[in-house]
């Protein structure tokens, strides 16, 4: 009697700890409880036969922020991005943009908007397409994603793990790599538009990082831009968050780079090959310092071998179908060493 009345209260105890789990920021660092939330939730908890004081360890672990957000929220939208308003109106004036699954600061809730931060923006969303509280908790859980910072400029990216192998692309300071692991050897191995490759641990700085806010700027194209180029970045900016899928074609179910380039520029009456090689070949070369909003880059191997293509969006900017893990996204268009510039929107 004495022992189920124990368990009993070990239940409560355990309850309470879960529900204050799910109530406060999940730590990075705790990565136990981290994965047993997201995957499982309270009730995983419940289930586990451990010690009050590993309850209560668990718990402990649990608190302080949630990858450096108190009160965090994540943008619901099923495709493009969530709307940051000024002012917490339909009406109110635009200063940047939530992409799907992206993150935020919920600073206040009211009247059906949230007052939030994400990144560079700060302003009003609607309420209706944000989680927060524990669900917004464990969705990030789930989108959570490692990448190796370059802390140099010129960062050269190898082939294989030491000084001696062949050069992929150098990348600039500040420069995202998606992470995969760490190496006993001094080598960090990561991921540029799905291909491995290697870095010196020595000049990347590693960390978990979520998806944040869309700033007006980066959305500027500047003056002298025609309108079907406005439109087309415009159009291909919708599909931000979308799948990537080698071979695919398809904007919402899945493409690859050149898959996603091709069907873009269909839209606008455009027909391109299905292949970055041959894609860099069918219009005009031009350089960096004449890149406009709709023009192509193109990316390549330590040989110059053409393997990826994004579009050029303006403000220094590239959108591109880069990896099955990260699908298609918004980059700096020295995310990689560029090897060749090309315009096919003749206007």
């Amino acid at each position: 009697m004495i022992k189920n009345k124990k368990n009993r209260q070990m239940k409560f105890i355990a309850a309470g700890m879960a529900l204050f789990m799910l109530a406060s920021p999940i730590s990075v660092s705790a990565a136990g409880s981290s994965t047993l939330m997201a995957s499982g939730g309270i009730a995983s908890v419940l289930e586990m036969d451990r010690s009050l004081e590993e309850y209560i360890q668990i718990a402990q672990d649990a608190q302080g922020a949630s990858w450096g957000y108190t009160n965090i929220g994540v943008a619901n939208v099923e495709s493009g991005n969530l709307n940051i308003r000024a002012v917490p109106a339909t009406d109110g004036k635009l200063v940047g943009k939530l992409p799907k699954d992206a993150a935020c600061e919920v600073i206040e809730t009211k009247d059906g908007w949230c007052h939030i931060k994400s990144g560079e923006v700060e302003g009003y969303v609607s309420r209706e397409f944000l989680h927060t509280g524990p669900e917004a908790t464990i969705r990030a859980a789930q989108l959570v994603h490692t990448v190796a910072i370059a802390n140099t400029d010129g960062l050269n990216v190898r082939q294989e793990p030491n000084t001696s192998s062949e050069i992929v692309t150098q990348v600039g300071q500040g420069e995202e790599m998606e992470y995969v692991e760490t190496g006993a050897d001094g080598w960090v191995k990561i991921s540029i538009d799905g291909e491995d490759a290697y870095v010196s641990q020595e000049f990347v700085t590693v960390e978990e990082k979520l998806d944040t806010a869309i700033t007006m700027t980066e959305l500027l194209y500047g003056q002298g831009v025609s309108d079907v180029r406005v439109d087309l970045v415009e159009y291909a900016k919708q599909f931000v968050g979308n799948p990537y899928v080698w071979g695919g074609t398809s904007l919402t179910k899945g493409a690859d780079c050149s898959g996603f380039v091709l069907a873009v520029f269909k839209k606008y009456g455009i027909s391109l090959s299905h292949s970055s090689r041959a894609q860099a070949n069918e219009g005009t070369k031009i350089s960096a310092s004449d890149l406009k909003p709709g023009d192509l880059i193109f990316y390549g191997n330590g040989k110059g071998n053409i393997n990826h293509v994004a579009i050029y969006i303006g403000g220094g900017q590239v959108i591109h179908a880069s990896s099955p893990k990260t699908g298609i996204k918004i980059s700096s268009y020295k995310y990689r060493t560029p090897v060749k510039c090309v315009r096919v929107i003749q206007d």
